[in-house]
């Protein structure tokens, strides 16, 4: 049985995963953390820290903040574990410590933990290399708490179609006389209200004829299963950097 530790246990996020948990086999939470603590949680213990950590963790999954990614990389270190990294909002110098860690442990680091969203991303790098000469444009949809922009998911997809469009850089929204359209933007735009779980969509538009791949997610449970099953991939593990793409082709 693995034994799995939810840091951010506390947050909306942290109790998916621990209901994920509950319907994934070979695999049990075993104690969480959080900044609020709440160790008379009738589920299970959660601390305030790492330090006061006393169980014995097989798996971390994180889906907290980039303000706690220190105390994570010195926890996994010193118990040489392998990490599910689902926060967003990592920084170029965040990533950097992550690749440093990778080195020692094994890391999953996705910016989306949904399926779906990941089998998203493959068919946009494909509608890429096919609709050279489309203009494409990003719409994402979040609800009204999230507090980073453009989500970690449209970074997602823009990047892959640079994959297959080297040539393509991102335009961040468009106010005033902004002038005729670049041939090699791609626009991206974010937009925060209500409860929206996360809404994206890829348009291509040709001339005549428009192309639109979108993915919508009801439940943060999507986030949480994939979460709960890249701990289950990642477990023993070598040491390296993985991520959806390995998951799904069962490398």
């Amino acid at each position: 049985m693995i034994k799995i530790l939810i840091n951010g246990a506390l947050g909306r996020m942290g109790k998916k995963v621990y209901e994920a948990t509950l319907n994934e086999e070979g695999l049990t939470a075993v104690c969480g953390v959080d900044i609020k603590g709440d160790l008379s949680n009738p589920l299970f213990p959660v601390y305030d820290s790492f330090a006061c950590v006393d169980k014995e963790v097989d798996v971390l999954i994180d889906f907290s903040a980039p303000a706690s990614l220190d105390n994570i990389i010195a926890f996994v270190k010193e118990r040489k574990i392998p990490a599910v990294l689902c926060a967003t909002g990592y920084t170029e110098s965040d990533m950097d410590k992550v690749k440093a860690l990778s080195k020692e442990v094994a890391i999953f680091r996705s910016a989306n933990m949904s399926l779906g969203v990941n089998v998203l991303v493959d068919l946009v790098k494909k509608a890429a290399n096919a609709l050279y000469g489309f203009d494409i444009e990003i719409i994402e949809k979040h609800h009204n708490k999230k507090v980073d922009a453009p989500s970690g998911t449209a970074v997602m997809l823009a990047d892959a179609i640079k994959e297959e469009q080297p040539e393509k850089f991102c335009v961040y929204g468009r106010e005033g006389i902004v002038g005729k359209r670049k041939v090699n933007e791609i626009g991206v735009h974010a937009v925060r209200g209500g409860n929206i779980v996360g809404d994206h969509d890829v348009i291509f538009a040709g001339e005549n004829e428009v192309v639109t791949l979108s993915h919508q997610a009801f439940d943060r449970a999507v986030f949480a299963t994939g979460a709960v099953r890249a701990a289950k991939y990642i477990y023993n593990k070598c040491a390296g950097i993985y991520d959806m793409t390995d998951l799904l082709n069962g490398k």
